[in-house]
């Protein structure tokens, strides 16, 4: 089995940090980098793309709202056109300090709210998808399970990366439950660990309300803000290849 085991980094702003992501890029075999809007500056791009091309790891821009103060993680409302806007934006930043550094990109995901929105509403990914597609269509999406995203893809004729997030409650739709949802964020590395072995051995996850959920996962998501994040990627990459799983970066799952 090969798999590929990401992570959101990069999420730092000017001198404050957040995340171990140089302990964590010698983990995954992917890397979800933000673009400046709800982290992330030029810079700390420039070093994430230069560390990923050091260990032969796919960088991705892991584009959101326009609100660092919120990380990200708060509704906004914004004008389609303009919201639109944003996301190329965001490519568009990602794309030329990879570029530059000869390591060119090779996927997107959508952060936090944002990320919720567009796997919910059919509408909003037709047009934040098309718009990747006119950006650049050899790029993957890496999502979240989203009938939304995967039909807008299809339609765009893009390639999705159906991705496990490992430490999210799912809801009986498969969809992110909320993080204002109690039970929302799993906290437990025991319980995080479990529900990746689920992954692996069925295919499935349970959701918060206990239905089990058939989840044909390309990729396993870390989130590099979590607290033990590093050792919760050496003990998930230690279960995937005592398994016989082989950690492959996305570009290559779905070449």
């Amino acid at each position: 089995m090969r798999i590929d085991l990401n992570a959101d980094l990069g999420e730092g702003f000017g001198p404050w940090r957040m995340g171990e992501d140089e302990a964590l890029l010698t983990l995954v075999s992917s890397a979800n980098v933000a673009c400046g809007m709800h982290a992330g500056d030029p810079l700390i791009m420039d070093n994430t793309v230069r560390m990923a091309r050091a260990g032969g790891i796919d960088v991705g821009a892991h584009v959101g709202f326009p609100d660092l103060v919120g990380f990200g993680r708060r509704q906004m409302n914004i004008d389609l056109k303009e919201l639109t806007a944003l996301v190329v934006y965001q490519l568009g930043a990602l794309a030329g300090i990879a570029a530059v550094n000869g390591h060119p990109m090779t996927h997107m995901s959508f952060h936090g709210a944002l990320g919720n929105r567009v796997a919910a509403d059919a509408e909003l990914a037709g047009q934040l998808v098309a718009a990747v597609a006119a950006f650049d269509s050899r790029l993957i999406i890496s999502s979240s399970s989203s009938r939304a995203i995967e039909a807008a893809a299809d339609k765009n004729g893009l390639r999705v990366a159906t991705t496990f997030l490992a430490d999210r409650a799912y809801d009986d739709d498969c969809l992110l439950v909320p993080r204002s949802v109690t039970g929302s964020v799993i906290k437990d590395p025991a319980q995080v660990l479990q529900r990746v072995r689920q992954l692996l051995e069925e295919g499935t996850v349970t959701s918060l309300n206990g239905k089990r959920l058939a989840v044909p996962a390309h990729s396993i998501l870390l989130h590099g803000d979590t607290a033990g994040a590093v050792e919760l990627a050496r003990t998930i990459r230690r279960e995937i290849e005592q398994g016989g799983g082989r950690i492959t970066p996305i570009s290559r799952l779905l070449n």
